[in-house]
């Protein structure tokens, strides 16, 4: 066993000693700029690159700095200017009723913990709050089968909620008041669905679509201020519309047809069906079968021509309802075409057009 002595003891500790004094920071130490020498010394932090930096000169004195400022930042509180560090859970969600707390109790030992935690369950997962979560989900599967925006998703399920709470359709069919609620959606966001194209989306007859349809116009056009903050939807805003036209859906059907210009395709489509409205055997035929004509016939005016089949297979009509409607507007081609349409301006030629 070694043996040590008084001095050696001695010595080990003032080497400690050193050690500690190597790793010690002095406070007494400034950071000056040697350009400038200014006492003190004007430093500025940008803490966007991490830099140290003279205010004076620009020259960078130290990198790597660490930003000690508070990382939130309360969007809520901008406009009022106060400093709220609350950082806790999602912004609240104007489709859901309730405070939308996010802070869970566990369900733990003891009877007192388990009361509790029996007691949040059931002032969160309440019947109302699952019936709206439960139709929200059937609006975004059936709006995501046929490919609508999610802005009018979000609108169709504040129709639905501005229903539910004034027990509107109180008794009738949730997939009634759905189908609903997405056709005057659509129809307020300029993207238009007929009513064929809902029946055949929600199995929800036609008859039924348009009764829900009008009962809704007249409670948004008599509730105009029952507009929430935050809303997807100015109801406030509100204005009735007609029937869906032949032009509103020629942007539609050009873009599932795959033309080698579809613009311009769905800009001559949409000059035709504004036109047709002054052919009076067309007045009183549906818009599918008017704008399906229309297309019918620019693109064989156009050179990049679509079968009567091809197109009735897109707009849902018989090829035998697109060629009577496009007679009459052959017979009235000399009216309907533009000289712009035609050589040498464009490609578009008279002698494409077939007779039936």
């Amino acid at each position: 066993m070694a043996t040590m002595t008084i001095p050696d003891i001695e010595a080990s500790i003032s080497g400690i000693a050193k050690q500690k004094d190597e790793y010690r920071q002095n406070l007494n130490q400034r950071l000056i700029c040697r350009d400038c020498n200014e006492d003190p010394p004007n430093l500025v932090e940008e803490f966007s690159s991490g830099d140290m930096v003279c205010g004076s000169c620009g020259m960078v004195l130290g990198d790597r700095i660490i930003d000690t400022r508070s990382e939130w930042r309360t969007f809520a509180n901008d406009d009022q200017g106060n400093d709220d560090p609350s950082r806790v859970g999602d912004a609240i969600n104007p489709l859901l009723n309730g405070s939308q707390l996010e802070t869970n109790i566990a369900f733990g030992e003891g009877m007192r913990s388990r009361e509790l935690h029996r007691a949040q369950n059931r002032s969160l997962n309440d019947k109302a709050t699952k019936g709206l979560l439960s139709a929200y989900r059937e609006i975004s599967n059936l709006c995501e089968a046929i490919g609508i925006p999610k802005a009018v998703q979000d609108s169709a399920k504040h129709i639905f909620k501005l229903t539910e709470d004034n027990k509107l359709f109180k008794g009738k069919p949730q997939e009634a008041v759905i189908a609903g609620c997405i056709f005057i959606a659509c129809r307020q966001s300029k993207v238009p669905r007929t009513f064929r194209e809902v029946y055949a989306l929600t199995k929800v007859s036609k008859k039924e679509i348009g009764r829900t349809f009008k009962q809704l116009e007249k409670f948004l056009q008599s509730n105009r201020d029952a507009n929430v903050t935050g809303s997807f939807l100015m109801v406030e805003n509100y204005e009735s519309t007609g029937t869906t036209s032949a032009t509103e859906l020629c942007a539609r059907y050009c873009n599932n047809l795959s033309f080698k210009n579809p613009h311009l395709m769905e800009k001559i489509s949409k000059v035709l069906a504004e036109k047709s409205s002054s052919v009076k055997d067309l007045a009183g035929r549906s818009p599918l079968s008017v704008a399906a004509a229309c297309i019918y016939m620019a693109s064989h005016l156009m050179g990049d021509s679509r079968t009567s089949r091809d197109i009735a297979a897109v707009a849902g009509v018989s090829d035998g309802t697109i060629k009577t409607a496009y007679r009459f507007l052959y017979q009235a081609r000399d009216e309907l075409i533009e000289k712009d349409w035609l050589p040498p301006k464009n490609v578009g030629r008279m002698d494409r057009l077939p007779a039936n």
